[in-house]
């Protein structure tokens, strides 16, 4: 139950990451879901980093939902800078 609660709230935060970012984003559930999951670990690290969050604590929404965003930009970053044939 736990693996489907963390791919559900994934998703949730990617969603609400790439609907604050600005910009076409092309991204199916897995990308999206995958975005989220990833903005979680990386709200948390910056958040343990910031002393938010103890060792083995989750990180909140929010802080998650700031780790998604980062990831998005970082994303649109290279893909905007690709060099296309």
């Amino acid at each position: 139950m736990s693996l489907l609660f963390t791919v559900l709230m994934g998703f949730l935060i990617g969603l609400f990451a790439r609907a604050l970012m600005p910009g076409k984003d092309v991204a199916g559930f897995i990308m999206t879901t995958l975005l989220g999951i990833g903005g979680a670990l990386v709200g948390k690290f910056l958040g343990q980093s910031l002393g938010l969050y103890q060792e083995g604590e989750p990180a909140g929404f929010f802080m998650s939902l700031l780790g998604a965003i980062i990831l998005l930009s970082i994303y649109h970053y290279f893909r905007k800078n690709s060099v296309r044939p």
